[in-house]
């Protein structure tokens, strides 16, 4: 297995919902998603969340601590209002609490003066909104801009010294399966520093819900997305590109009934997608049909929740494809990463 997601950096994330956002594309509801109002947060909101974070147990020095800026338009907001959240956030920087400062961002809103701003203070990384490199998704969706300024925002956040994510959606209307994977090699071709993935979901009061309605848009079911985002994963991670994140965080807002009309939601879509590689990886590794009747399995001790899998469904697989009963998993702390190791009874 890969080791490029084994330790992220500590992310204590600060919604700015839509802010600076100069369209609402088909799919959005910001509120929804992350549970925050469109209010602008200010000083006095940030510092009560960064204390929070940092008195928190889980809070560890040791993995580089940054706080984000997501869910609007960062480098579109007025410069005003930049440095107001900035410095809201200069005393935690300066006493060290925390190393740096993310924003997200769209590729179409690249101002000189504000990279410039931006990397005055602690912003190291600008993560973009891109969602899909096609130009016929793009438009589709109202996003406003064409695959080539994903392109020039690239290069120019890298020429201002910026670590640079990409943030992409599975399943928008217009896509495919190849199409899909056509912006994943454009991605690659970018070398961006990380990528996150995304399901698109049919949340209520979008657009996108009233074409599903019409049935004009088709969502993707929670299998054939899995499989789609592991073939991403594959490839973006073959190029040495870390997906720091795999579908959408849970919020009590959008878990409520009815909050979900349509897509492949899943509270553990990156697990489902992490174990499928995992069993992707290990396939050739399992014995033959009729091999045995049972057997046990050692797999490195870190290793055991992907091999069962989500409620052993992994499990299920490899006994469906080894025509054999699995008698116990067994880890061990010694054995390499990706190796397993089938025991006869």
């Amino acid at each position: 297995m890969s080791d490029q997601r084994s330790r992220h950096a500590l992310i204590v994330p600060i919604f700015i919902p839509n802010r600076g956002c100069p369209f609402l594309c088909i799919y959005c509801q910001q509120e929804k998603i992350t549970s925050e109002t469109v209010s602008f947060p200010e000083a006095g909101l940030i510092r009560t969340r960064l204390d929070q974070a940092v008195q928190a147990p889980g809070f560890q020095a040791d993995r580089d601590p940054e706080i984000a800026f997501y869910g609007g338009t960062f480098t579109n907001l007025a410069e005003v209002e930049i440095i107001a959240l900035l410095e809201a956030t200069r005393p935690y920087i300066t006493r060290g609490l925390f190393k740096s400062i993310r924003v997200s961002t769209r590729p179409d809103t690249m101002d000189p003066h504000k990279l410039e701003l931006l990397r005055r203070y602690a912003v190291r990384t600008v993560e973009l909104g891109v969602q899909s490199l096609q130009d016929p998704v793009l438009r589709l969706c109202r996003r406003g801009y064409q695959a080539s300024q994903v392109n020039m925002a690239v290069k120019q956040l890298k020429e201002f010294g910026f670590k640079v994510g990409i943030q992409l959606m599975l399943g928008l209307p217009g896509d495919s399966e190849k199409g899909f994977l056509n912006t994943i090699q454009q991605v690659i071709d970018l070398q961006p520093d990380m990528v996150r993935l995304y399901p698109t979901l049919v949340l209520p009061g979008t657009e996108l819900a009233e074409w599903y309605a019409q049935n004009r848009y088709q969502a993707l079911e929670l299998e054939p997305a899995v499989k789609l985002c592991a073939e991403a994963v594959k490839r973006l991670e073959a190029h040495n590109i870390p997906v720091i994140r795999i579908g959408l965080m849970s919020s009590p807002t959008l878990l409520q009934p009815g909050q979900i009309l349509a897509g492949p939601w899943h509270a553990c879509f990156g697990f489902l997608v992490r174990s499928t590689l995992y069993h992707q990886m290990i396939a050739a590794q399992l014995p033959k049909p009729g091999s045995y009747s049972i057997f046990n399995l050692r797999v490195a001790q870190k290793e055991i929740p992907l091999i069962r899998g989500y409620k052993n469904q992994g499990l299920r697989w490899i006994e469906e494809k080894t025509g054999s009963k699995i008698a116990a998993v067994i880890g061990d702390k010694s054995m390499a990463a990706g190796k397993i190791e089938v025991l006869t009874l």
